[in-house]
Protein backbone atom coordinates (compact mmCIF):
# COMPACT_ATOMS: atom_id res chain seq x y z
CA UNK A 1 0.00 0.00 0.00
CA UNK A 2 3.08 2.44 0.82
CA UNK A 3 4.30 1.90 -2.59
CA UNK A 4 1.14 2.62 -4.18
CA UNK A 5 0.66 5.94 -2.10
CA UNK A 6 4.50 6.42 -3.02
CA UNK A 7 3.68 6.07 -6.83
CA UNK A 8 0.67 8.28 -6.80
CA UNK A 9 2.19 11.03 -5.01
CA UNK A 10 4.94 10.75 -7.44
CA UNK A 11 2.44 11.30 -10.68
CA UNK A 12 0.61 13.71 -9.03
CA UNK A 13 3.57 15.74 -8.76
CA UNK A 14 4.63 15.09 -12.08
CA UNK A 15 1.56 16.39 -13.64
CA UNK A 16 1.62 19.75 -10.76
CA UNK A 17 4.96 19.90 -12.06
CA UNK A 18 3.70 19.90 -15.22
CA UNK A 19 0.93 22.51 -15.00
CA UNK A 20 3.10 25.08 -12.86
CA UNK A 21 4.13 28.20 -14.64
CA UNK A 22 6.61 30.55 -13.33
CA UNK A 23 6.01 33.93 -13.12
CA UNK A 24 8.72 34.92 -15.04
CA UNK A 25 7.28 32.59 -17.97
CA UNK A 26 3.13 34.11 -17.85
CA UNK A 27 2.27 36.31 -20.76
CA UNK A 28 1.58 39.97 -20.23
CA UNK A 29 -1.63 40.43 -20.94
CA UNK A 30 -2.55 36.95 -18.65
CA UNK A 31 -0.67 38.43 -15.65
CA UNK A 32 -2.39 41.52 -15.19
CA UNK A 33 -5.46 39.90 -15.91
CA UNK A 34 -4.93 37.77 -12.59
CA UNK A 35 -7.70 38.61 -9.72
CA UNK A 36 -4.55 39.58 -7.69
CA UNK A 37 -3.09 41.74 -9.88
CA UNK A 38 -5.89 43.82 -10.87
CA UNK A 39 -7.07 44.30 -6.85
CA UNK A 40 -3.54 45.56 -6.64
CA UNK A 41 -3.62 48.20 -9.25
CA UNK A 42 -7.36 49.14 -8.11
CA UNK A 43 -5.73 49.44 -4.33
CA UNK A 44 -3.54 52.20 -5.89
CA UNK A 45 -5.36 53.53 -8.67
CA UNK A 46 -8.94 53.30 -7.39
CA UNK A 47 -11.09 53.74 -10.77
CA UNK A 48 -8.18 54.03 -12.79
CA UNK A 49 -6.57 50.72 -12.81
CA UNK A 50 -8.16 49.46 -15.57
CA UNK A 51 -7.64 52.31 -18.11
CA UNK A 52 -3.73 52.45 -16.40
CA UNK A 53 -3.52 48.50 -17.37
CA UNK A 54 -5.05 48.91 -20.82
CA UNK A 55 -1.77 52.00 -21.22
CA UNK A 56 0.58 48.95 -20.31
CA UNK A 57 -0.34 46.58 -23.01
CA UNK A 58 -0.59 49.30 -25.51
CA UNK A 59 2.73 50.18 -24.57
CA UNK A 60 3.68 46.70 -24.74
CA UNK A 61 1.94 45.39 -28.19
CA UNK A 62 3.65 48.82 -29.64
CA UNK A 63 7.41 48.42 -28.73
CA UNK A 64 8.89 45.37 -30.10
CA UNK A 65 12.07 45.67 -27.85
CA UNK A 66 10.10 46.17 -24.50
CA UNK A 67 8.12 42.43 -25.68
CA UNK A 68 11.43 40.58 -25.04
CA UNK A 69 11.21 41.48 -21.87
CA UNK A 70 10.49 39.51 -18.55
CA UNK A 71 6.61 39.97 -18.17
CA UNK A 72 6.72 40.33 -14.40
CA UNK A 73 9.52 43.42 -14.78
CA UNK A 74 7.15 45.33 -16.92
CA UNK A 75 4.42 44.63 -14.47
CA UNK A 76 7.02 45.63 -11.41
CA UNK A 77 7.95 49.28 -13.40
CA UNK A 78 4.53 49.64 -13.90
CA UNK A 79 3.58 49.91 -10.33
CA UNK A 80 6.31 52.27 -9.84
CA UNK A 81 4.72 54.28 -12.29
CA UNK A 82 1.18 53.67 -10.70
CA UNK A 83 2.34 54.56 -6.98
CA UNK A 84 3.43 57.69 -8.56
CA UNK A 85 0.09 58.54 -10.27
CA UNK A 86 1.72 58.73 -13.68
CA UNK A 87 1.10 57.66 -16.89
CA UNK A 88 3.48 55.37 -18.72
CA UNK A 89 2.54 56.24 -22.49
CA UNK A 90 6.21 57.10 -23.87
CA UNK A 91 4.37 59.67 -26.08
CA UNK A 92 3.21 61.76 -23.36
CA UNK A 93 7.29 61.90 -21.62
CA UNK A 94 6.10 61.49 -18.29
CA UNK A 95 7.61 58.04 -17.20
CA UNK A 96 9.30 54.98 -19.54
CA UNK A 97 8.95 51.79 -19.01
CA UNK A 98 12.35 50.68 -20.80
CA UNK A 99 13.99 46.76 -21.24
CA UNK A 100 17.83 46.32 -20.16
CA UNK A 101 19.78 43.66 -20.82
CA UNK A 102 20.65 41.72 -17.79
CA UNK A 103 23.75 39.90 -18.52
CA UNK A 104 23.85 37.95 -15.10
CA UNK A 105 20.40 36.48 -15.53
CA UNK A 106 20.65 36.30 -19.48
CA UNK A 107 17.40 37.90 -20.95
CA UNK A 108 16.11 41.57 -20.29
CA UNK A 109 14.60 43.04 -17.95
CA UNK A 110 12.48 46.21 -17.83
CA UNK A 111 13.01 49.19 -15.92
CA UNK A 112 11.33 52.36 -14.50
CA UNK A 113 12.48 55.33 -15.72
CA UNK A 114 11.25 58.87 -14.88
CA UNK A 115 10.85 61.58 -17.59
CA UNK A 116 11.27 65.40 -17.13
CA UNK A 117 7.40 66.16 -16.99
CA UNK A 118 6.83 63.61 -14.23
CA UNK A 119 9.35 65.63 -11.99
CA UNK A 120 7.64 68.75 -12.94
CA UNK A 121 4.21 67.08 -12.41
CA UNK A 122 5.43 65.84 -8.68
CA UNK A 123 7.38 69.12 -7.56
CA UNK A 124 3.96 71.03 -8.83
CA UNK A 125 2.19 69.16 -6.53
CA UNK A 126 4.17 69.94 -3.55
CA UNK A 127 2.13 73.03 -3.47
CA UNK A 128 5.44 74.37 -3.25
CA UNK A 129 6.12 75.63 -7.07
CA UNK A 130 5.04 78.93 -8.09
CA UNK A 131 6.46 78.14 -11.70
CA UNK A 132 9.15 75.24 -13.16
CA UNK A 133 10.38 74.86 -16.80
CA UNK A 134 13.33 73.46 -18.69
CA UNK A 135 14.17 74.39 -22.02
CA UNK A 136 16.47 74.00 -24.91
CA UNK A 137 18.91 76.18 -26.23
CA UNK A 138 19.45 76.53 -29.87
CA UNK A 139 22.14 77.84 -31.49
CA UNK A 140 21.80 82.29 -30.95
CA UNK A 141 19.54 82.36 -28.00
CA UNK A 142 22.13 82.21 -25.31
CA UNK A 143 23.15 86.02 -25.27
CA UNK A 144 25.43 85.68 -21.86
CA UNK A 145 25.08 83.60 -18.73
CA UNK A 146 27.02 84.17 -15.34
CA UNK A 147 27.62 80.36 -13.74
CA UNK A 148 27.99 82.72 -10.54
CA UNK A 149 25.38 85.37 -10.04
CA UNK A 150 23.23 82.89 -11.89
CA UNK A 151 22.18 85.63 -14.58
CA UNK A 152 20.96 84.70 -18.01
CA UNK A 153 20.37 86.47 -21.24
CA UNK A 154 18.23 84.65 -23.53
CA UNK A 155 16.51 86.03 -26.94
CA UNK A 156 14.55 83.25 -28.10
CA UNK A 157 13.60 84.67 -30.91
CA UNK A 158 17.03 85.26 -32.13
CA UNK A 159 17.70 81.33 -32.99
CA UNK A 160 20.16 81.08 -35.60
CA UNK A 161 19.54 77.23 -36.40
CA UNK A 162 17.92 74.20 -34.85
CA UNK A 163 21.08 72.97 -33.54
CA UNK A 164 20.55 72.65 -29.52
CA UNK A 165 24.03 73.62 -27.76
CA UNK A 166 22.32 73.87 -23.86
CA UNK A 167 19.51 73.68 -21.66
CA UNK A 168 17.94 75.49 -19.36
CA UNK A 169 16.04 75.09 -16.27
CA UNK A 170 14.12 77.32 -14.13
CA UNK A 171 11.82 77.22 -10.96
CA UNK A 172 10.48 79.79 -8.52
CA UNK A 173 9.31 78.45 -4.80
CA UNK A 174 5.85 80.55 -3.73
CA UNK A 175 8.28 82.12 -1.03
CA UNK A 176 10.11 83.90 -4.04
CA UNK A 177 13.49 81.52 -3.88
CA UNK A 178 14.15 80.93 -7.57
CA UNK A 179 16.92 79.18 -9.03
CA UNK A 180 18.33 78.82 -12.62
CA UNK A 181 20.90 76.42 -13.91
CA UNK A 182 22.63 76.23 -17.45
CA UNK A 183 24.10 73.26 -18.87
CA UNK A 184 25.93 72.98 -22.20
CA UNK A 185 25.52 70.46 -24.21
CA UNK A 186 29.07 69.54 -23.86
CA UNK A 187 28.10 69.11 -20.13
CA UNK A 188 25.08 67.12 -20.07
CA UNK A 189 27.25 64.48 -22.84
CA UNK A 190 29.99 64.68 -20.51
CA UNK A 191 27.48 63.48 -17.27
CA UNK A 192 25.94 60.97 -19.70
CA UNK A 193 28.97 59.37 -20.54
CA UNK A 194 30.16 58.86 -16.50
CA UNK A 195 27.06 57.40 -15.97
CA UNK A 196 26.27 55.34 -18.55
CA UNK A 197 26.66 51.43 -17.51
CA UNK A 198 26.86 50.31 -20.89
CA UNK A 199 30.52 48.87 -22.06
CA UNK A 200 30.98 51.20 -24.90
CA UNK A 201 29.96 54.19 -22.22
CA UNK A 202 29.97 56.79 -25.67
CA UNK A 203 27.10 54.53 -27.00
CA UNK A 204 23.64 55.87 -26.71
CA UNK A 205 21.02 53.34 -25.42
CA UNK A 206 17.28 53.75 -25.15
CA UNK A 207 15.63 56.80 -24.13
CA UNK A 208 18.99 58.15 -25.31
CA UNK A 209 19.03 57.14 -28.53
CA UNK A 210 15.42 57.86 -29.39
CA UNK A 211 15.02 61.43 -27.55
CA UNK A 212 18.47 62.80 -26.05
CA UNK A 213 16.48 66.38 -25.30
CA UNK A 214 14.36 65.27 -23.11
CA UNK A 215 16.81 62.89 -21.35
CA UNK A 216 19.06 66.04 -21.35
CA UNK A 217 16.46 68.07 -19.96
CA UNK A 218 15.46 65.84 -16.99
CA UNK A 219 19.27 65.03 -16.32
CA UNK A 220 19.50 69.29 -15.59
CA UNK A 221 16.26 69.37 -14.08
CA UNK A 222 16.87 66.27 -11.70
CA UNK A 223 20.04 68.08 -10.66
CA UNK A 224 18.69 71.17 -10.38
CA UNK A 225 15.80 70.11 -8.05
CA UNK A 226 18.52 67.35 -6.23
CA UNK A 227 20.52 70.06 -5.15
CA UNK A 228 18.22 73.67 -4.48
CA UNK A 229 14.46 72.58 -4.41
CA UNK A 230 12.30 71.18 -1.90
CA UNK A 231 11.38 67.45 -2.11
CA UNK A 232 8.29 66.07 -1.06
CA UNK A 233 8.16 62.27 0.36
CA UNK A 234 6.94 61.75 -2.95
CA UNK A 235 9.55 63.43 -4.84
CA UNK A 236 11.60 61.21 -2.89
CA UNK A 237 10.58 58.15 -3.84
CA UNK A 238 11.06 59.15 -7.64
CA UNK A 239 14.26 60.09 -7.44
CA UNK A 240 14.86 56.98 -5.84
CA UNK A 241 13.50 54.98 -8.06
CA UNK A 242 15.13 56.76 -11.68
CA UNK A 243 18.75 56.37 -9.65
CA UNK A 244 18.09 52.77 -10.84
CA UNK A 245 17.82 53.53 -14.40
CA UNK A 246 20.91 52.46 -15.93
CA UNK A 247 21.72 49.24 -13.48
CA UNK A 248 21.13 46.38 -15.08
CA UNK A 249 20.03 44.00 -12.70
CA UNK A 250 17.07 41.13 -11.85
CA UNK A 251 14.40 43.29 -11.67
CA UNK A 252 12.06 40.89 -11.28
CA UNK A 253 13.95 39.75 -7.66
CA UNK A 254 12.55 43.13 -6.57
CA UNK A 255 9.02 42.29 -7.37
CA UNK A 256 8.68 40.96 -3.60
CA UNK A 257 9.28 44.58 -2.56
CA UNK A 258 6.43 45.94 -3.90
CA UNK A 259 4.36 46.70 -0.64
CA UNK A 260 2.50 43.08 -1.06
CA UNK A 261 4.92 39.83 -0.78
CA UNK A 262 2.48 37.30 -1.82
CA UNK A 263 1.33 39.02 -4.95
CA UNK A 264 3.49 37.50 -7.48
CA UNK A 265 2.66 33.91 -5.68
CA UNK A 266 -1.06 34.56 -5.27
CA UNK A 267 -1.32 35.92 -8.98
CA UNK A 268 1.18 32.96 -10.26
CA UNK A 269 -1.56 30.40 -8.76
CA UNK A 270 -4.42 32.00 -9.50
CA UNK A 271 -3.05 30.99 -13.29
CA UNK A 272 -2.45 27.84 -12.50
CA UNK A 273 -5.63 27.17 -11.38
CA UNK A 274 -7.65 28.84 -14.17
CA UNK A 275 -5.31 27.17 -16.36
CA UNK A 276 -4.93 23.54 -14.96
CA UNK A 277 -4.71 22.03 -18.30
CA UNK A 278 -1.95 24.41 -19.96
CA UNK A 279 1.51 23.17 -20.33
CA UNK A 280 4.20 25.44 -19.83
CA UNK A 281 4.86 24.82 -24.44
CA UNK A 282 0.98 25.86 -24.73
CA UNK A 283 1.34 28.96 -23.25
CA UNK A 284 1.10 32.22 -25.54
CA UNK A 285 4.27 34.43 -24.53
CA UNK A 286 3.16 37.18 -26.63
CA UNK A 287 -0.09 37.73 -25.09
Amino acid sequence: MATNSALKNQLANKQDATKQVAASQLGLKHLLNTPAMQKRFEQVLDKKAPQFTASILNLYNGDPNLQTAEPMSIVSSAMVAASLDLPVDKNLGYAWIVPFYDSKKGHKAAQFQLGYKGYIQLALRTGQYKSINVIEVREGELKKWNRLTEEIELDLDAATSEKVIGYCGYFKLVNGFEKTVYWTRDQVEEHRIKHNKMKNKKDLNNVWKSDYDAMAMKTVLRNMLGKWGILSIEMQKAFSEDEKENEIKDITDEANEVDDPTIIDVAVEEVNEQDSDVTQEEIDFSE
